[in-house]
């Protein structure tokens, strides 16, 4: 899959190079197939990691990680899209570090995946509210959003491959984000789960503590 594809991209962008394409019209049909091409880049990609989270196939580097300090990355990176959104995030977390055990670019993943379904799926001009909040031995990660569209749908089928909550939706998304995350949760010896009220979208990433 990867390697025609590989060879589909490199070809796009050497005629993309072409200063007299001709005729005119040509140069529409290549920014379909640009855009097309990368976006079928990304469904492969994620269906590969799909795979091997679901069947364990990865090599985790569990080391201790300050998990307020990489959820706030994670925002950093997504910024731009949730600043298009113009969603007002509301964070709540502790003073102190929070530490777990985990795989940081696995962990940074799945807050990516979180973000960038808060960012596309959110109902403009709302609040967003992220909290960490910890008991004696464990700790929760909480996002909370107002969805665009009716959740008419159990929170455990969202999780599931190629499980989309709108199939009408028309978005760039390969209805693998949650799934994926879910399984590198797991693997990382975490648990990930969803909850609706309404239109109220709630996901929770929970670990146990370490000193």
């Amino acid at each position: 899959l990867k390697t025609p594809l590989t060879s589909i991209i490199n070809y796009v962008e050497l005629i993309k190079k072409e200063e007299d394409l001709q005729p005119e019209y040509l140069k529409d049909y290549v920014k379909v197939l640009d855009n097309k091409s990368k976006r079928l880049k990304v469904l492969i990609e994620d269906l590969f990691e799909a795979s091997k989270a679901s069947s364990g196939n990865i090599a985790l580097n569990m080391e201790k990680i300050d998990l307020t300090q990489l959820m706030r990355q994670s925002i950093g990176e997504m910024e731009e899209k949730l600043s298009e959104a113009n969603l007002d995030l509301k964070i709540n977390v502790p003073e102190e570090k929070i530490y777990i055990r985990a795989d940081g670019r696995r962990l940074y993943r799945v807050m990516e995946n979180l973000f960038s379904n808060i960012s596309k799926y959110s109902l403009p001009n709302t609040r967003v509210y992220i909290d960490i909040t910890k008991d004696e031995n464990s700790v929760k990660l909480t996002m909370k959003n107002i969805s665009s569209y009716e959740l008419n749908f159990d929170p455990g089928e969202i999780m599931e491959r190629f499980k989309r909550a709108d199939d009408s939706r028309n978005t760039e998304g390969s209805g693998l984000g949650l799934s994926i995350a879910k399984d590198l949760v797991k693997l990382q010896g975490g648990s990930f789960d969803i909850d609706i009220d309404g239109d109220l979208f709630k996901s929770v990433v929970e670990f146990n503590l370490i000193d």
